[in-house]
């Protein structure tokens, strides 16, 4: 390991960057070593301002990618190396504002009803029932599973913080019937061994075979998903405070753009509902 790279380490496990924003960091400054054939620390500001330049219009990356391109190497240049930011005025693109193509109720019981696997047909339905990210679903261990107080505990999700998501019925039954067939001891979803987490790449794979075998033609992977349990409950009259705290959105900003998606959503004040009471496990 070069001394540079052990100081971007050091800096940006300082500052609280989670694992996987470290890990994309140090490909995007290797990227820029690569680009030069030269150790990032001799390469000029006007150098970088072209680089950006050849990945907008070369390489054409999507806006998102750009932005942590530069965020990247941004970090690289003013908390390790201790330099000016030379403002780059890179012309981002802007953002296309789509909505997602929304599953509804019906076909997502469709395609939990496709899976006959127990092991991926929980995983998908903890996912939904709970609304999780991915990284959260890999993280689950038994020990986030709090039946007394019918809470499921979200440690360390997006931004590191942790959350309490509610264990609904429905979910704790799938969990239960998942439990007493596995006997899973740490990890909740164990990949080749107890020890093991799943990848996330082998669980988008087990959502677009269940998919494609429930007949949806929808775009969008795993996450769609989240999507669904954020809609549903909205649908269902679930306040949208609430659940911008089950979710984990630092802003309700974020939460909002359900409510744009759903334009006769009215809030009763109630809890929401348990999406999972009537679905019925053919694993």
């Amino acid at each position: 390991m070069t001394p540079l790279r052990q100081q971007m380490l050091d800096a940006m496990a300082l500052k609280g960057h989670a694992l996987r924003t470290q890990q994309t960091y140090l490909y995007v400054v290797s990227q820029l070593a690569q680009h030069f054939h030269r150790s990032p620390d001799r390469v000029s500001a006007a150098e970088i301002h072209a680089y950006f330049l050849y990945l907008l219009r070369e390489r054409q990356l999507a806006p998102a990618s750009l932005r942590v391109y530069v965020s990247a190497v941004q970090f690289l240049y003013t908390e390790v190396l201790h330099r000016p930011w030379v403002d780059c005025h890179v012309p981002y693109p802007k953002l296309p504002q789509r909505i997602p193509e929304l599953l509804s109720r019906s076909e997502v019981q469709r395609l939990l009803g496709c899976t006959r696997n127990l092991k991926h047909y929980t995983l998908l339905a903890t996912c939904y029932g709970a609304g999780l990210r991915v990284s959260e679903l890999l993280a689950l261990r038994v020990r986030d599973i709090e039946t007394e107080r019918a809470i499921l505990h979200i440690r360390q999700g997006k931004g590191g913080k942790d959350r309490e998501q509610i264990l609904t019925t429905g979910l704790l039954l799938h969990l239960r019937r998942y439990w007493l067939r596995y006997r899973p001891v740490d990890l909740l979803f164990y990949g080749p061994d107890t020890q093991t987490s799943l990848s996330t790449s082998a669980v988008q794979k087990t959502y677009l075979r269940a998919k494609r075998a429930a007949g949806i033609t929808k775009q969008g992977g795993l996450h769609a998903l989240r999507h669904a349990y954020a809609t549903h409950q909205l649908e269902a009259g679930m306040p949208v405070y609430q659940l911008q705290r089950l979710l984990g959105h630092q802003s309700l900003r974020t939460t909002l753009r359900y409510v744009h998606w759903l334009p006769h959503y009215q809030s009763d004040g109630g809890r929401g509902i348990d999406l999972l009471h009537d679905v019925q496990a053919r694993a």
